[in-house]
């Protein structure tokens, strides 16, 4: 095991930065594998804090530049943490570790807890190694890993609508594996080497013969994680039948391999204007549609699922306004507004999760916290989320985007006050709060602050312009129009009916009937025009009306 450096030396120990990166994957890899064990299950509590942990103190620990080369080429693995890697590793560590104490508590009567949270385990190893992993060939599998895993959390209740919505999060994932992979190799075949590093993969796009392949086939392959119209589809589907905690890790950090895919291969200081533009239009048009399907929605997780793809839609903005302009800056703003999504996201999927099971008190905590988390994402002021939103304001080249992007601020506070009404209108259930109400409040509390801790760090800015009297008004005003909004909504709440969970997909299998129809009827016609004699009086009565119009001319 070699060790190499590309910028700034660790904070820590080299051998102790080294022992952190690698554990980083391998302690949830192993904790998986000792859950086998009848024995070591009755420690699965302790287990799940333990397999996170090596990830958060390489986020805290390990400064911006450190690389490990594990194993050397050709068979190169390879470990690196930079900024935009840093920050989502860090989110994500923080993420793992309350939602697995919340999944605990929340799944003790499961009889398939177990196997659940194998499934977990992989799933987080996966997702540390694709924030940390350095070259072509180990992002791939890292992708993989964190992609397939998540099957298990998605299909967890067996149930016709998990089996459903499991084969269609199954079937894109192949799809999107596959627009990678032909990326991938089209990359590589631009440099000298069979795996290369990630850097020097997208170092060479600009000379690369297959430039006009290999972006679009990246960015069908990231945005269809991300959930970017139409690609969203399978989102609204597994979100809404995937236990609390496991849809806090899919909204919450799965669809960030997206996010730190177009973050890593996007090429830097090359401008993109054609694509960057079609980024930004395919962002902006996801931005408002996932609100406004959300806001017909009857179920809280399924309106909180079209949240995420609207979130994931301001992300695609700032990407592709970052594409448009070559601008390097753009790609760590995009990643530092995924990661107040991450944690806003993932503690609202634990609240829902204390609504609907932790009995009356868990009730009333739940949709506190709801309250609270959503006035965050919507940007109110003096909370992480409008430290975030200002942050990704000075990335869109034109007015008429930034005040797009503030406006769906609205959209965004309509929605959230609607997955509280649907809260409160449900009845509270039997149940017990007992090791739920923690681990979400400790985590709704974490996600309101982190943001504003690190803007100074992320974007070179005090805190302070965040708070001055314009950056105030900028973000109120979307608040209000949206409370305004939700308010009329409530009115016409009966006039508005909703659209089924999958929308595209939904429409798609009501029309499938009807195209089988048309599928048997052109294939009767033919097999009828296949017959001798059809297929000879049509010859003639083609060559009866050629003949008639050629003696008419």
């Amino acid at each position: 095991m070699s060790r190499i450096r590309w910028g700034v030396p660790g904070a820590t120990d080299a051998a102790a930065a080294d022992v952190l990166l690698v554990a980083s994957v391998a302690v949830p890899l192993i904790v998986a594998v000792a859950l086998v064990s009848k024995g070591l299950r009755r420690h699965a509590s302790w287990l799940l804090l333990l397999a996170p942990m090596p990830a958060l103190l390489a986020a805290l620990l390990v400064r911006e530049g450190t690389a490990l080369v594990v194993l050397s080429p050709p068979f190169r693995l390879s470990l690196a943490l930079d900024e935009a890697g840093g920050l989502l590793l860090g989110g994500a560590a923080i993420l793992w570790l309350a939602a697995g104490r919340f999944a605990i508590a929340f799944l003790r009567a499961d009889p398939s807890c177990n196997r659940f949270l194998v499934w977990w385990l992989f799933t987080m190893a996966g997702s540390f190694a694709v924030f940390l992993v350095a070259d072509l060939a180990s992002f791939y599998l890292a992708y993989a890993l964190v992609s397939f895993s998540a099957f298990g959390l998605v299909a967890h209740d067996d149930s016709a609508a998990a089996r459903r919505a499991g084969s269609l999060y199954l079937s894109l994932t192949v799809l999107g594996e596959a627009f990678l992979i032909a990326a991938f190799v089209m990359l590589a075949a631009g440099t000298d080497q069979a795996n290369p590093l990630i850097r020097d993969a997208v170092a060479a796009f600009p000379t690369s013969p297959w430039r006009g392949a290999i972006l679009p086939l990246l960015l069908l392959g990231f945005t269809l994680k991300m959930g970017l119209f139409p690609l969203h589809i399978w989102m609204p589907l597994a979100h809404s039948v995937a236990p609390a905690p496991g849809s806090a890790a899919l909204s919450g950090i799965v669809v960030k391999a997206g996010v730190i895919g177009l973050v890593r291969f996007l090429p830097e200081g090359l401008p993109v204007p054609g694509w960057g533009a079609a980024l930004v239009a395919a962002g902006m048009v996801t931005a408002y549609y996932g609100v406004a399907i959300g806001l017909t929605q009857r179920h809280p997780k399924r309106a909180l699922a079209y949240s995420t793809v609207s979130q994931m839609g301001v992300v695609g903005v700032v990407l592709g306004a970052g594409l448009e302009t070559g601008d390097r800056a753009a790609l760590l703003l995009a990643a530092f507004y995924a990661l107040n999504h991450m944690l806003l996201k993932g503690s609202m999927f634990l609240a829902v999760g204390l609504a609907s099971a932790g009995g009356r008190s868990g009730r009333r905590v739940g949709v506190a916290a709801m309250a609270m988390l959503g006035l965050g994402l919507a940007g109110l002021p003096l909370t992480g989320g409008a430290f975030a939103k200002y942050a990704i304001k000075v990335v869109p080249t034109s007015d008429a985007a930034v005040f797009l992007l503030t406006l769906s601020a609205a959209g965004t506070m309509a929605l959230m006050l609607h997955v509280v009404l649907l809260l409160l209108r449900d009845e509270p259930k039997a149940g017990t709060s007992a090791g739920l109400v923690g681990p979400c409040v400790a985590l709704s509390v974490i996600a309101m602050a982190l943001p504003a801790i690190l803007f100074q760090a992320v974007t070179g800015n005090l805190p302070s312009v965040v708070l001055s009297t314009g950056a105030f008004l900028g973000a109120l005003w979307p608040i209000a129009l949206g409370g305004a909004l939700a308010a009329l909504l409530v009115r016409l709440r009966d006039r508005i009916p909703e659209v089924p969970a999958g929308d595209l997909f939904a429409l798609a299998s009501r029309l499938a009937p009807a195209a089988s129809r048309a599928s048997d009827l052109a294939a009767t016609v033919d097999r009828a025009l296949g017959r001798w004699q059809v297929a000879g009086v049509a010859i003639l009565g083609l060559v009866a009306v050629l003949s008639t119009v050629m003696i008419v001319r």
